[in-house]
């Protein structure tokens, strides 16, 4: 009878200690969840007022308070618009979407922030889904899955351009790094160096991103646009493109050069072959054949370049890593 009975209570006992793990997993879980007003929702605007009200509605509808209109001088009812929901609002220094997003994030109090377009293409709700994620990544893009009929055939396919080649340069596998809708932690946001002006500014905080390999991308909605479009898809896009190249070449060297040199093989090949197939018929182009080793020396410095300057990033970031785990220490 006392083995049966001390049967039953190991029993329970294990029956209690399976169930306590499962609730701390469950709890783990939820703790993970990041709480709505450790997030700054910012939102650049210029001239929003066909949709800045319907943003701001959106937001507070998901109890999203911490709100912060970062406005580059409207000459229309923006601000007189956002006024009315009691948001906090500041005028942007330096130029573009980088300058607002530069002061949003000198005046961001919050742990995270989330940067939205004013335009109510995105959707409110979508944010709640990053909140999952946000703990463990430097940032997480908004990838446009859903609606993309709203966006016009032109622009998705410079996208698919914009993307294929950063992915390239980057080393990454990422979907949509155009998106006006991103998460950033501010830590991390503080430690960005922003150089760009225009609507290339997701792709220089991307690019940084990508460096750590701390981005990952979640699927959201996307809606019509309201209001005047401000992005010229042949000018911005060449722009964007000139910046993954100028900004490749910065952050992520050994891709950018050993490209190049690749590059620089073929016509050091070509030149070569055809050099030598005259030679065998008895003549010689001395010119030519310098032209071709030219190209060969110039592939041969893109490779060594690239090498030495991944190794100086390398270096860099073992040294920033015991900074900061130094930092965490003490």
């Amino acid at each position: 009878m006392f083995l049966v009975v001390r049967h039953r209570a190991i029993e329970l006992t294990t029956d209690r200690a399976i169930e306590n793990v499962i609730n701390n997993k469950v709890k783990d879980k939820f703790d993970t969840i990041i709480n709505k007003n450790d997030v700054t929702i910012v939102i650049p605007t210029l001239n929003e007022e066909t949709a800045i009200g319907l943003v701001i509605e959106s937001l507070l509808d998901e109890e999203y308070f911490n709100i912060l209109i970062v406005d580059g001088y409207s000459d229309d009812l923006t601000l007189n618009i956002a006024k009315q929901y009691g948001v906090e609002i500041i005028y942007q220094h330096g130029k573009g979407k980088t300058g607002a997003i530069k002061t949003a994030i000198e005046h961001v109090k919050t742990k995270y922030i989330v940067i939205i377009d004013g335009d109510f293409t995105y959707n409110a709700t979508d944010i709640n889904v990053f909140l999952n994620h946000l703990n463990n990544y430097d940032e997480i893009i908004g990838a446009r899955k859903y609606g993309r009929d709203n966006i016009k055939k032109l622009n998705r396919f410079g996208n698919w351009i914009i993307n294929k080649i950063f992915n390239l340069l980057m080393g990454t596998n990422l979907s949509d790094v155009c998106s006006g809708l991103y998460a950033l932690r501010t830590e991390f946001a503080r430690e960005l160096v922003l150089e760009t002006q225009g609507f290339d500014v997701e792709i220089e905080i991307a690019s940084q991103a990508a460096i750590n390999g701390n981005i990952t991308e979640v699927p959201i909605n996307y809606g019509k646009r309201l209001g005047i479009q401000k992005l010229q898809p042949f000018r911005d896009g060449i722009i964007i493109l000139t910046s993954i190249i100028k900004i490749a070449r910065i952050y992520n060297p050994l891709v950018f050069y050993s490209i190049f040199g690749l590059m620089s093989l073929i016509p050091t090949f070509l030149i070569l072959l055809w050099v030598m197939l005259e030679w065998f018929n008895g003549i010689w182009h001395s010119g030519i054949a310098l032209v071709g080793v030219m190209f060969a020396l110039l592939s041969f410095q893109a490779f060594t370049i690239g090498t030495i300057s991944m190794q100086q990033k390398r270096m860099e970031k073992r040294i920033l890593k015991k900074l900061r785990n130094y930092i965490d220490k003490n």
